[in-house]
Parts: structure tokens; sequence; C-alpha cells
């Protein structure tokens, strides 16, 4: 059985540590739940006061008792500071304007009152994006509520200046997440923070008694797995599969796992050995059905779960738990004895998110003491992957892979990797074979190649198989570098960039080849700090350059193709023009009359929306209801499954825009903006104009991984009323219109021309459409 999932879509930033809401842009960058030793909340916060201030901690080092990410981006600071002598500098990484890091604290909600205060001081330096201090409330693993101040677009330069965020207590709600972020490019400090329960520090909070599970008393493993390999055997590896796929079936079937009373992490390291043991498949069989048989008898149950064929778009790959010869007959029958007995829908390490439907991975554990090699926890981070998708993914199906055979491909890359940073990238591998572009090892992108702390003063983008220089990271980039816009870099570190490329391939995940070039493009100077060889292409001729790689602080590394400057503005009397990477939905009527005498809107999604404005701006292209989009989300009786649910439309709002509506998309149009576009293109006067988006979709759903990395899915199916797919697929243009290396080299925008000339019709001069459409 199944409930009707009634979907409320909010605004987010990809990637930003948000909960809950329509995820083109929702995940967390906080670590999960940790075991036992989580600090309680009504603990003093640092020196026996109620300020968390840094003083106790070393300049250059993370502050004691956060954490912080990406790696790299988050210190204690001893030279600035709002009182004493240290603060925490959050400096994320410049992969683009949405890139982001996070300070964060997790405590447990073993407190009681009504209303929870996060206050604190915030400095900023050059921060493009936006800087905040955040606060979210998990309940059962999913966000029941959540600030991170992005509305009140503080970014920048800015003084020290006090911030405040307030949250209700969430009844029934575990746990407490906290800290402070920036995004995009820059600097922000932040100091003397207090955490408030009812106005008072939360060391006068009243306590009360948190729910304990099983997490909370199995503490076998908690030094380390125990188990040690140099080498696997084919036989090994195979046996190794077959445990993966019946310990992840088992973790979503078995009453006595999905009720919560067995730390399954730990049951694996306890059966691993006897299955690296075991010397053949017959032998494996008997290992794994002992050890089925001892986790206790499944009830037959009275009032059975049955998978409802209404509505279901996905079903489980379940074909095997009945194959007796890859089985045999008595562990074959045990295991489809549990799939068919399954008596609620209750699970314990999955949960769906409330009002939205995307998958919540709670107590998934992400270990970040994990001393390397632990092949058994490398092999459990395989497994809880692997086994995700295989239940949890609405775009398995799409993936392209043979999963199968995948599970056997990466056991002895993941079990064998010897060192962190080897094991982060063969995880890296191993996602990228679900081809999400949602989908990375988000936690671990300085390691991702090619590596290094300093890059070439330019912003990269590829043009077909070309990797083009675009534009310059700094104003006086152009005349210094010695490149010029529209070169053609063909050679770096005296290596081909096909080469290159196709080395690097493998650890980008991504929907589609658009996007693993346009992430590609963003860190293919990446390298060691001096000179590095630079071989291009201009016009016709082939030139060596003596570049110098240089520390990316400061740097602005540009992740849009949308025309800088005013988010509206008039292009000519009939051609308008609104940008949605700063869009305002508090403007949109401002906008809409001054757009009311053109004879056409181009609406640039060649970014990520600043705000949710589907319906705020999409009610204003129809005249009637009109369908925009459907989904699909999981079952929780029946993991693997997914349903189809109740499609979204957009309902008609004054005033009507009658002009042309032209969408410019490309391979920056991701996630929230593809779904936008889905829902402007529902609109009769709207043509979608680009090229290939990045295919990725649906609220996003993190997936913690042990050594305290993160990756995430896209945790939803987003379809065409029709019931057309977009992952990988992307927003496909009702007319393809591409840059070109000429028109980089002459500052042009061909996209933005095209617009201009669908408005104003086909017959207008070239230079006209030119100077309406200039950058």
């Amino acid at each position: 059985m199944r409930s009707t999932v009634f979907f409320v879509f909010v605004a987010c930033v990809c990637l930003l540590p948000m909960g809950g809401a329509h995820g083109q842009s929702v995940t967390t960058a906080s670590p999960t739940a940790k075991p036992a030793a989580q600090d309680s909340a009504t603990a003093k916060a640092a020196g026996g006061s109620d300020v968390f201030d840094f003083e106790g901690d070393a300049a250059g080092s993370a502050p004691a008792g956060w954490w912080g990410g990406p790696a790299g981006t988050v210190q204690v600071d001893g030279n600035v500071a709002h009182s004493g002598q240290h603060s925490v500098r959050i400096e994320p990484k410049a992969e683009g304007d949405r890139s982001f890091s996070t300070l964060t604290k997790t405590l447990p909600m073993d407190f009681a009152g009504s209303v929870i205060e996060w206050r604190g001081f915030l400095k900023t330096e050059d921060v493009s994006g936006f800087a905040g201090l955040w606060m979210r409330e998990d309940k059962d693993g999913a966000t029941a509520e959540f600030d991170n101040m992005q509305k009140r677009n503080i970014n920048g330069t800015t003084g020290w200046t006090e911030y405040s965020i307030t949250l209700p207590v969430h009844p029934g709600a575990q746990r407490l997440v906290m800290g402070a972020l920036a995004s995009g490019t820059g600097k922000a400090w932040v100091d003397d923070l207090e955490l408030l329960v009812d106005g008072k520090p939360i060391s006068q909070a009243p306590k009360v008694e948190v729910a304990k599970s099983v997490l909370d008393s199995d503490h076998q493993f908690d030094g380390g797995s125990g188990i040690a390999l140099s080498d696997l055997t084919p036989v090994q590896i195979e046996n190794l599969a077959l445990l993966g796929k019946v310990w992840g079936f088992l973790k979503y079937n078995h009453p006595q796992v999905t009720s919560g009373k067995l730390h399954w992490d730990y049951e694996l390291f306890r059966i691993l050995p006897a299955v690296l043991a075991a010397p053949d498949r017959v032998a494996v069989r008997g290992v794994l059905l002992n050890w089925i048989n001892g986790l206790g008898t499944v009830e037959r149950c009275k009032d059975c779960e049955t998978l409802d064929l209404v509505g279901l778009e996905l079903r489980a790959d379940l074909d095997w738990i009945g194959d007796e010869v890859l089985l045999g007959s008595d562990l074959s029958k045990a295991l489809v004895s549990i799939q068919q007995n399954r008596a609620n829908a209750n699970q314990f390490y999955v949960s769906l998110a409330p009002g939205v439907g995307n998958p919540a991975f709670e107590h998934e554990l992400s270990y970040g003491n994990i001393k390397y090699p632990d092949a058994g926890f490398q092999i459990l981070a395989l497994y809880r992957f692997w086994n995700i998708i295989e239940y949890w993914a609405p775009n398995r199906d799409i993936v392209g892979e043979d999963w199968n055979g995948v599970l056997r491909e990466f056991l002895p890359r993941i079990a064998l990797a010897k060192t962190s940073d080897e094991y982060q990238r063969e995880l890296m591998a191993l996602i990228a074979m679900v081809h999400d572009t949602h989908a990375n090892l988000w936690s671990s992108l300085s390691v991702r190649p090619p590596v290094g702390e300093c890059r070439l003063p330019v912003n990269m983008r590829f043009i077909g198989r070309s990797a083009v220089v675009a534009g310059f990271a700094s104003a006086d980039a152009g005349t210094k570098s010695g490149f010029k816009a529209g070169d053609v870099v063909t050679d770096l570190d005296g290596q081909p960039v096909d080469k290159l490329v196709a080395n690097w391939t493998p650890f980008y995940a991504d929907s589609n080849e658009a996007a693993r070039l346009r992430d590609i493009a963003r860190t293919m100077t990446n390298g060691p700090c001096g000179a590095v060889a630079v071989g291009i292409r201009r016009g016709n001729d082939a030139v060596s350059v003596q570049a110098q790689r240089l520390p990316a602080t400061g740097m602005t590394i540009s992740s849009t193709h949308d025309l800088p400057g005013d988010t509206f503005r008039l292009l000519s009397p009939d051609v308008a023009y609104l940008k949605l990477s700063s869009v305002k939905a508090v403007e949109i009527d401002r906008y809409l009359t001054l757009a009311a005498k053109t004879k056409g809107l181009i609406v640039d999604i060649r970014n990520y929306p600043s705000e949710f404005v589907v319906f705020a701006l999409g009610s204003h292209f129809v005249e009637k209801p009109t369908e925009f989009v459907k989904f699909t989300n999981g079952d929780l009786s029946n993991p693997g499954a997914f349903h189809w649910v109740v499609p979204l439309s957009l309902t008609p709002a004054a005033p009507h825009y009658a002009g042309k509506i032209v969408a410019l998309v490309d391979e920056v149009t991701q996630s929230s903006a593809e779904y936008t576009t889905m829902a402007f293109r529902a609109s009769p006067q709207t043509v979608v104009l680009g090229s290939t988006t990045a295919g990725a979709d649906g609220n996003v759903s993190s997936i913690p991984l042990p050594g305290g990395f993160n990756s995430m899915i896209s945790g939803i199916g987003i379809f065409y009323p029709d019931g057309k797919p977009t992952q990988q697929i992307g927003i496909v243009p009702d007319k393809i219109v591409r840059p070109t290396i000429e028109g980089i080299r002459d500052g042009r925008d061909e996209v933005l021309e095209e617009g201009v000339r669908l408005i104003l019709g086909a017959e207008a001069p070239a230079d006209l459409v030119r100077s309406v459409a200039k950058p």
C-alpha cells in the first residue's frame, strides 16, 4: 500500500545545506548523526561559556567539535576576529557561483522549549554568492525546519554584523544541525556564536530524553572493521558480490532490520570473514543461509504488503532471489519468503521526505574516523551506495551500465584502496557510473583530478570538443596571462587536452556529455602553482604560451552565461530581458509592468535561479490551468518500486504577459533551472532556445558514506506530463543554437542574438540584432 504525496516546492540552491524542498536543489552538507560520542546540546559551548568563540582552537586548523567542508575551505583564523584573537574563516573553492563551504555542528534535540535562536557575527569579503548562518532540525532523517539566510542576500564586502535566525522547536525532532556558510567565491568570517532556547542559553534549557536506537548501543566496530585485505581472488569477488546483493535486500526487507533492531553495518562486518573464507559458491550459500536464519524468524504476515500496479512506473529487480541456479534452493526460498511476508511500510534506514517523497537516508552513519586502509568500511561504502541506487534511485533504469557488473568491478577497486585519496577517487568513479549530475563525492572535490591549489586565471568553456578561453578570472588577466578570448587550449603540461579529458572523465559524475565537459572546463587548469607550458590554437596559428598557475583565491570563476549587470532591462523598446540568476520574486509584477508593451521577453536561464519563481513568474505566462510536470516517488512497502503521482499545473495570474517568451538554456541550466524551463515551456507562447542542459532534476537526496564523505542522487523522477523523461536528456531546445569560437573571440552572445531575432523577426537586420544583444 502507499499514500498519496502532495508536492510542495520552495526555493533553494543546489548543494547548499538544505533539506526537504525541491532539490532541483536540495541536499544536506552536514555529516550524518554519529553514534554515542555526540555532544550534549545542554553542555557548555566552549571554555565554560555559552558562546562559541573559537579561542581555544589553533589558527590554521579546523575548529574542534565542528565539521567543515569541503576540505581546506574552513579553518580558524588568527588574524581576523570579532572579539578575542580567533574567528573561523570560510572560503569556498572557486568552482562557480554556486560552490559553497559550510561550518557545521550537530547536536541532539535533548532539550525542551518553543523557539531556537542561532545568532552570531559575520564579516564578508568579495562574496559572490551569499553568506549566512544556517540551522536545521531533523526528524526521522528528513528536514523538519530550516533557514539559511539566503533571502537576506548577504554578499560583497561587509563589516562585522550580528545576525540571528530562529526556528520553532519541531515536535519529535531528534537532531539540530547549525553553522555558517558562504557560496560562490570570496571569504566570510564567523565569530561569537550563541545558541538560545526561548531567549536563554542552551545550557539552561530543560533536558528531555532522546530516544536511543541500536546505533547508540552497538559499538563493537567503532574502532575499525577488523577486515584487512591484500588481494581478492575471483571466487572471493563473486562471493562478495552475492553478499552485497543479499545484504542490501535484507536491509530493506527483513523485519529485524527494517524495525531497527540490528546495526546492519556492523552485522556486515560480522559475516564478512566467513564469506571471505568460503572456498566456492556452494559454501557461501550455506554461510548466507545460516546468517539469515540467525537473524530471527520471519513470521507469516496476516496483512501482507502487495505491489500496487496502478500507476507503477518502475518495479524492483527481484528476479534474482528466485534464481535457484544462482542461490541454490534453500537460500532462494528463504529470500522469497522474506519478500512475500512484508508486513508493514516501516523502514529504519530510509524514509520519504514529508511533502516531497524523495528518500531520506536516516541512520546512515558517516564514520569519519576511519584509519586507512580498512577494507570492511570500504566494502560497506560500496554496498551502501550500490543498494541505494538499486532500490531508491528513480532513474536507475536509464543508468546504462550493467549494475551487477559494476558491483563486481568495484569490489577489488574500492576494497583494496590503500590510502584515503585512492579510496575517494574509486568512490568517485563508482558514483560516476550512475550518470547523474547531482551525484558526486561532493565532500572530496579537492582530490578529483586534476588536483592542485592553483589554476590559470582564465574561464574555460568547451565549444564542441575544443577547450576555449571564454573569459578571464580577474580584470587584468587578459593582458598579463598571454591568453586571448577565443584561444583554443590544445595542450597542458605537455599533454594533449583530449587525452587529459579522457583520463579525467571517469571521475566526473554527470548525466550527459554537455554537463561533464562543463565541469571539466571549470577545473581543467588546476595544478601546482607556478609556470606551465600551454599550447593554444589562435585562429589558424599554433602558439605556445608560458603561463603561470596562480592561487584561486580572488579569481572570479564564471559559471553562468547570462548578461552581466541588471536583472531586468529593456534591450530595445520591443525586447525585454530577465535573467534568473538574480531574479527576485517580489519584483515580478514590476518586471512584467515594464515588459508589458514589448513584443517579446527573453528569460535567460543559462544560470541557476536565485529564487524559486516557477509559479510566481510562470503563472503569468498561461491563460488557463496548464500541467507542466509529473513525478515518480519510491514506495517504502515495496523497495525498488516507483509510482506516478499527481501532475502539477500552472494557474493563470494577472498581469498576463501577452508577448513571445524566449527561454535561453545551455549546459549550465541544471536542476531547478531545468524544472523552471519545463514550467515556462508549458505556455504556448514560449520557445526554448540554446543547447543541451545538464539533465539532472528532482529533489536531491544526500548519501553519507564511510570516511565522512557525502554523495547525492536525484531522488524523485521528473517527467513531462506526457511521461517523457528529463533525466540525462535534459531540456531539449525547440531551436538549437550554440556559441562559436569566432563569436567568443568577437565578444558576441550568439544565443542571445538568436533570441532577439526570434522576437524581432527573421527580416530584422543583422547589425540591429547584434546591437540589441550586445553584452
